[in-house]
């Protein structure tokens, strides 16, 4: 076997969001910057479930959500309130338990860990889901398992990666000259396009188990990738 394949995929890939320093030292992110890449397809997906199968309500986006809240609240009877603070509340009950895990045992070792939590959360909405379940669930589970990812990747702070905002990667992308940081907010932003093009496509033609099943399988790859590729996630 070759060295390169021993050495797997996911640092040549981490190589060119995160090209050497000058003096050939690696990126202190090691392997994350893919799989940073891979949850924010995730996130596109998720939101087009929530959003086009559970009554316009987003689970991932939550700037997108206050704003509903407010147009709710104002009187547009497309938009539910309770749909979106029940989305709100989640993903912050989700966020602020991965803030006291990550106080104990730090961020880079709960990174696993977490998303593997959020792949359990994901399996649940998929079963309420599939079954016909409770709408409210479903937002619950996916919020929820959201709020998770985004306070272990906020703490991990990667630069341009954060899984599910792209407004400061969109600013950027047009504001600064042309490099690695450019690339990565332009990969940031076509994630998220393609992932919410991928859960809608699933979702509106087959329906949003399967765009739930893809997002699962997504989220085991994230969690097993970095042990198959020999070296673990850090560098």
């Amino acid at each position: 076997m070759t060295s390169t394949a021993r050495r797997g995929i996911l640092r040549p890939l981490a190589a060119l969001l995160f090209p050497p320093e000058p003096g050939g030292a690696p990126s202190p992110h090691g392997v994350l910057p893919p799989l940073l890449i891979i949850l924010t397809f995730v996130s596109g997906v998720v939101d087009a479930v929530s959003y086009l199968g559970l009554g316009h309500v987003f689970v991932a986006n939550m700037t997108g959500n206050v704003v509903f809240l407010g147009f709710a609240i104002a009187g547009d009877r497309s938009l539910s309130a309770p749909d979106s603070l029940l989305a709100l509340g989640a993903f912050l009950a989700g966020a602020a338990a991965a803030g006291r895990l990550r106080r104990r045992t730090g961020a880079s070792r709960m990174f696993v860990p977490l998303v593997a939590v959020q792949t359990v959360l994901v399996c649940g909405a998929l079963a309420l889901t599939a079954t016909g379940g409770w709408p409210p669930g479903v937002i619950a589970l996916l919020a929820l398992g959201m709020g998770l990812q985004n306070a272990v990747v906020h703490r991990l702070a990667v630069p341009d990666l954060t899984t599910t905002v792209v407004t400061r990667a969109l600013t950027g992308l047009a504001a600064d000259p042309w490099g690695p940081a450019p690339l990565r907010r332009l990969v940031t932003v076509a994630a998220l396009l393609l992932g919410a093009l991928a859960g809608g496509l699933l979702t509106l033609r087959h329906g949003p188990s399967w765009a739930l099943a893809s997002a699962v399988g997504l989220l085991v790859c994230v969690v097993l990738a970095p042990r198959l590729d020999g070296h673990g996630w850090r560098p």
